[in-house]
């Protein structure tokens, strides 16, 4: 919750607004000041056969998560996504699709998932000053791998049950009789 106001450091005060509630209200500057926060972007990196999904370790940390970055000032989100695979892997994407997003309290931010596609599985372009390492998983090997309980991890099992979902839909189709109804 901010206490002071951004451009001139006064104390807010909680202001009633019409369809918002109470929202803290700089009596100096005479502007409501809604609140502030971080905004970026991890994604289940895909290789090219799209049978795999790439997860890193960084920060001297003993578990994998997904690629993840910050959105600078002026860049849309889906830029921000090839930006940061290509600045810590080394990798070109495309087919960049928004998955899910999430609060994260700790560091204050709006986490965006998205899924994109590599153009390749070659590693060796990886940067050593922003991950300590990284491999490729099978779907069901990254469940097992990625740190159990965090963000990235709740990111993983949406997306893969999402990528479920098409085929189990599918799968009761053809095993409805024609004309009738499923429950």
């Amino acid at each position: 919750m901010m206490e002071y106001c951004m451009e001139c450091g006064t104390k807010l005060k909680d202001r009633f607004l019409k369809n918002e509630g109470m929202i803290p209200f700089c009596e100096k500057c005479n502007a409501y000041r809604f609140p502030v926060f971080s905004a970026a972007v991890s994604m289940e990196v895909l290789n090219p056969d799209r049978d795999k999904v790439l997860l890193i370790k960084q920060y001297g940390r003993d578990r994998y998560i997904l690629v993840a970055g910050y959105i600078n000032k002026g860049e849309n989100a889906e830029h921000t996504v090839a930006r940061e695979v290509m600045e810590e892997i080394g990798l070109h994407v495309d087919e960049i699709h928004f998955e899910k997003s999430e609060y994260f309290p700790p560091s204050n931010t709006l986490m965006l998932n998205f899924s994109c596609v590599a153009d390749s599985e070659d590693l060796s372009g990886v940067s050593e000053e922003e991950v300590d390492s990284c491999r490729w998983f099978s779907f069901e090997e990254a469940e097992e791998a990625i740190a159990q309980g965090s963000l990235a991890a709740r990111f993983l099992k949406k997306f893969l049950d999402k990528r479920e979902e098409p085929r189990s839909r599918d799968n009761e189709s053809r095993h409805c009789p024609a004309g009738q109804e499923r429950e």
